[in-house]
C-alpha cells in the first residue's frame, strides 16, 4: 500500500464519538475532534465544533469509543526464523538461561537474521506489524539486536524504517547494541563492548538509522560495567538510552538506567526498592512486558505497588519477539498486565498511549488534546474495560494516523 499524506489545508471533523477519559469515565464522554494537517486543533462538543469547522470533512463515529492511537513502545518485530521448539523445552522444565547457554535463544535468531537481506527482513516483519495495526497501533518502536555485526544491524534498522513506507504508522528505531555476545567473538563480552564503542555505535549514529540505544543487562548478556561503557558512548553521540533491566535477576539494572537518564527501564521483575526509587528520581518510565513473563512462566512479577507508590510512570508493551514473547497483540498485553500484574483499566490504557509515548521520548502523541498528532483508535465497545478484559475480539472499527482515517481490515 502507499502511505497516505495529509494536505496542509485538509480539515477533518470526527463527530459523534465517545472520548476515553482516564479516571473512571470508562464509558467515554461525548465530544468531537477537529484536525488540520494531521494534528488535533480542537476537542469539544459536536455542535460547537460543527459550527467552527463547517467546511471540514465530517467523519461520523456513531457513538463509538475513541482512544488515542495505541503505541507499542517495546518490540523486536524485525527478525527471521522461529523458535517454537524452545517453548517445548521450557514446558519440559529447561530454563531460558540454560537454552541460551546451549546456543539457543537470542543466538539462534541472530544466526538466521544475520544471513537475511533487508528486503527479506522487511517482508518477514510485515505480518507482525499488520497484527499490531489491526489492534489500533499508530506508533511502534522496533529494536535491532539480532544482527550482531555492523552490517547486519544496519540492515535490521533499515528494514524497520522501510516498514513505514509500506504502512500508515510511525516507526521509532532502537539500536539494541549490547544484546548478546556473538559466538566465538575474540575477547568475549569485554571485547565486543570495545568494538561497539569504537566502531559500531559511532557508525550507527552517523547513519541516522537509530533513534535510541538499548542494552541487555543480565548474567547471560552484559554486565553493569559493560553497559555503563556502552551508555557512556551513546551519551557522547547524543543518543538517548533504554535498558532491558532486572528481568531474570537483580543486576541493579533499574538504578543503572536511572543513572544515565534512560527513557525507560523494561521488564523489572527483580527490581528492588532502591531501583524503584532511582527510577522515580530520574523520571524514567517503567515498561512492563507481560508477554515475556507469561511465555517464560515466571513467578516473580515486577514491583507494581512500589512503582505506583513512588510515582513511576508505567507503560505496557508486547515485546513481540521470536523466543520469549511471540505476542503481536497490544490488547492481549493489556489483559495480561491486568490479570498477572494487577494494573487497572486506566493504567493499561495509559500504558499503551500517553506513558508509552513518554517511554519513546515523544511529546506529540498519546492523548486527545489540541497540538497532538491526530492518531486515534475507534472501537466497537461499550466501555474501555472491554479493551482490557476481553480476549480475541479485535473490536477496532477505525484507525486514524496523522489525521488519515484507515478502516479496520479485521
Amino acid at each position: 500500500m502507499s502511505v497516505p499524506s495529509v494536505p496542509e489545508s485538509r480539515e477533518l471533523l470526527f463527530v459523534g464519538g465517545r472520548l476515553f477519559v482516564p479516571g473512571g469515565a470508562s464509558q467515554g464522554r461525548a465530544a468531537a475532534i477537529a484536525a488540520r494537517a494531521g494534528r488535533i486543533v480542537a476537542v469539544g462538543p459536536d455542535s460547537e465544533l460543527a459550527a467552527r469547522f463547517a467546511r471540514a470533512e465530517r467523519i461520523e463515529l456513531a457513538g463509538r469509543l475513541v482512544t488515542p492511537g495505541l503505541i507499542d513502545c517495546h518490540t523486536h518485530l524485525v527478525y527471521c526464523g522461529e523458535r517454537c521448539g524452545e517453548m517445548a523445552q521450557r514446558l519440559a522444565g529447561v530454563s531460558y538461561e540454560s537454552i541460551a547457554r546451549a546456543g539457543g535463544g537470542i543466538a539462534r535468531t541472530a544466526a538466521l537474521t544475520g544471513a537475511a537481506s533487508e528486503a527479506q527482513l522487511m517482508q518477514s516483519a510485515l505480518p507482525r506489524l499488520d497484527a499490531l495495526l489491526a489492534e489500533g497501533v499508530t506508533t511502534v518502536e522496533i529494536k535491532s539486536g539480532y544482527g550482531l555485526t555492523l552490517d547486519a544491524e544496519r540492515r535490521m534498522l533499515a528494514a524497520a524504517r522501510a516498514l513505514a513506507a509500506h504502512r500508515a504508522v510511525e516507526v521509532r528505531t532502537t539500536y539494541l547494541a549490547a544484546h548478546v555476545v556473538p559466538a566465538g567473538f575474540a575477547g568475549g563480552a569485554d571485547g565486543y563492548t570495545q568494538r561497539l564503542c569504537e566502531e559500531y555505535l559511532p557508525a550507527i549514529a552517523a547513519s541516522g538509522l537509530a533513534d535510541a540505544v538499548d542494552a541487555y543487562c543480565e548474567r547471560i548478556a552484559f554486565s553493569v560495567a559493560q553497559v555503563e561503557r556502552v551508555f557512556g558512548c551513546a551519551r557522547e553521540l547524543a543518543l538517548p538510552v533504554k535498558l532491558h533491566a532486572d528481568q531474570l535477576s537483580n543486576m541493579h539494572g533499574a538504578a543503572l538506567a536511572a543513572r544515565f537518564g534512560a527513557l525507560s527501564a523494561d521488564h523489572l521483575e527483580y527490581t528492588d526498592e532502591a531501583g524503584v526509587q532511582a527510577l522515580a528520581r530520574a523520571g524514567c518510565v517503567a515498561v512492563l512486558l507481560p508477554g515475556a513473563y507469561y511465555f517464560l512462566r515466571e513467578r516473580r512479577p515486577p514491583p507494581v505497588a512500589a512503582l505506583r507508590s513512588a510515582g513511576v510512570p508505567i507503560a505496557v508493551a508486547t515485546d513481540c519477539n521470536p523466543g520469549t514473547s511471540p505476542l503481536a497483540s497490544p490488547l492481549t498485553a493489556m489483559n495480561l498486565a491486568a490479570v498477572q500484574f494487577g494494573l487497572t483499566v486506566d493504567e493499561c490504557l495509559a500504558g499503551v498511549t500517553a506513558v508509552a509515548a513518554r517511554a519513546l521520548g515523544l511529546k506529540d502523541r498519546g492523548s486527545l488534546e489540541a497540538g497532538q498528532w491526530c492518531d486515534l483508535a475507534v472501537w466497537e465497545v461499550d466501555s474501555a474495560a472491554e479493551l482490557v478484559f476481553s480476549l480475541g475480539l479485535r473490536p477496532l472499527n477505525l484507525r486514524v494516523w496523522h489525521g488519515e482515517p484507515i478502516p479496520s481490515r479485521s
